[in-house]
């Protein structure tokens, strides 16, 4: 079966410890501002266990909800999935923060070392698109890469990444989530 986006899931258990080690042997969980980063921290002595990594995937499966008082935005987070093993993450910022607009946009993603170089992750943003404008609502969708990031910034210029600036590190980008009908321009993002 082809890699495809799906909720997380404790299926996945075993390829996705086998993920995180790769990703702590590569330093990810000293990389400001990342998600991945924080739940490597947070969570990383709970998932060896069933329970715990039950909880894991309670905790970022569940409906987004409001704002929370730390002002960390709702978000909704894809596992890419093929034949039953973890390939990588999407997360979905459901709204921008200053923070966000100049740092790290509407959706991040990662794919686990041992999987790069293989299309994951054009293929991965790809298919997040539709899920950010049919069932998030967001489009355009402000995806951003460190500028010494060559790979991703393929990743996201293959995907209809409309280069807008560069904010200190981070190259920023809006891609239109909904294609245009044939012979509509896109519209310009906000």
């Amino acid at each position: 079966m082809p890699p495809q986006l799906i909720a997380p899931t404790t299926r996945v258990h075993a390829s996705f410890l086998a993920a995180m080690d790769e990703f702590r042997a590569e330093g990810a969980e000293h990389v400001p501002h990342s998600n991945l980063a924080q739940e490597l921290r947070n969570w990383a002595t709970r998932w060896p266990t069933a329970d715990g990594f039950a909880e894991y995937v309670d905790a970022i499966s569940g409906a987004p909800g409001e704002e929370r008082a730390d002002g960390v935005v709702p978000k909704t987070t894809r596992w890419w999935v093929a034949d039953g093993s973890y390939l990588g993450r999407v997360t979905f910022r459901h709204r921008l923060t200053d923070e966000l607009l100049h740092y790290g946009g509407h959706l991040g993603y990662a794919v686990r070392p041992g999987a790069r170089r293989c299309g994951h992750a054009t293929a991965m943003l790809r298919a997040a698109l539709p899920i950010a404008h049919h069932e998030l609502g967001i489009d355009p969708v402000l995806v951003t890469c460190d500028h010494t990031n060559t790979a991703s910034r393929k990743v996201i210029e293959a995907c209809g990444g409309i280069f807008e600036d560069q904010r200190n590190e981070k190259l920023r980008y809006w891609i239109h989530a909904a294609a245009p009908a044939a012979g509509q321009q896109p519209h310009e993002h906000p």
